[in-house]
């Protein structure tokens, strides 16, 4: 559904906000080895998840890395959407039709705008922290 570079930004969010706190900094190369992805491309991604340090805050030195804040954490998942530029995704159609419309269905729209809309729900109201917590206590099946 998403592009490479927004699955290896949602899988090195929830990495480093696993294993890394404020006082616990995690290098850059154990994120790319932890999320297995190249380096230069973690590298490329974390910029784009730092600027401002909206989500993922990092500091240099001897004791620098990557982590994240607890306010961090508690950011819902679309923020690290909105930071990749992959919101958009959901308003296309799914069969990647331009004319593609209400006035205009394709022969998925009326059934696909119902699961777009609990998409952004979910993502608008399931925070990083949620993920992390779902992870780290998987409910049984």
């Amino acid at each position: 559904m998403f592009s490479k570079s927004t699955e290896i930004a949602l899988r090195a969010v929830i990495f480093i906000a696993q294993n890394s706190s404020k006082e616990k900094k995690i290098s850059i190369s154990k994120i790319s080895s932890g999320i297995n992805s190249p380096l230069p491309f973690t590298a490329k991604i974390l910029q784009k998840l730092t600027t401002d340090n909206k989500i993922v805050s990092s500091s240099t030195g001897p004791n620098g890395g990557f982590f994240l804040t607890e306010k961090a954490k508690g950011l819902p998942i679309h923020v690290v959407l909105e930071a990749m530029e992959s919101e958009k995704i959901l308003d296309k159609c799914l069969l990647g039709l331009n004319q593609c419309s209400e006035e205009n269905p394709c022969p998925m729209h009326n059934e696909y705008k119902q699961i777009k809309q609990k998409l952004k729900v979910l993502f608008k109201s399931k925070t990083i922290r949620d993920l992390i917590n779902d992870m780290n206590n998987p409910s049984p099946k």
